[in-house]
């Protein structure tokens, strides 16, 4: 029973991966783990205060950062690459923010 509802989950997951627009240039796709990751940590972040919303916000720009790098080094094309620029300057700025304070 787990075992055909995991192979299911895969089969969705796969095919959710392959979805991108438009297909011959992709603007959008579906996100990566580590933007998953990185927005779900952020997100979370708003809700939580003290030590919580810090340890949050350094795993939100931290899988942020990861998902830039991995658009920038293997982006599918020049958006996509420019896209990662755009994020890693974001953590950079939301980071020296951070520290700023």
């Amino acid at each position: 029973m787990l075992g055909a509802l995991m192979d299911e989950v895969r089969r969705v997951w796969a095919h959710m991966r392959r979805w991108s627009w438009p297909p011959a240039y992709p603007v959008a796709q579906f996100p990566n783990p580590p933007l998953i990751v990185g927005l779900a940590a952020l997100g979370l972040r708003s809700l939580t205060s003290g030590a919580w919303a810090d340890v949050l916000a350094a795993v939100g720009y931290l899988f942020i950062g990861v998902w830039a790098y991995l658009e920038v080094t293997d982006g599918v094309n020049a958006f996509r690459r420019a896209l990662g620029m755009a994020g890693l300057a974001y953590v950079v700025y939301a980071v020296a923010v951070r520290f700023a304070t």
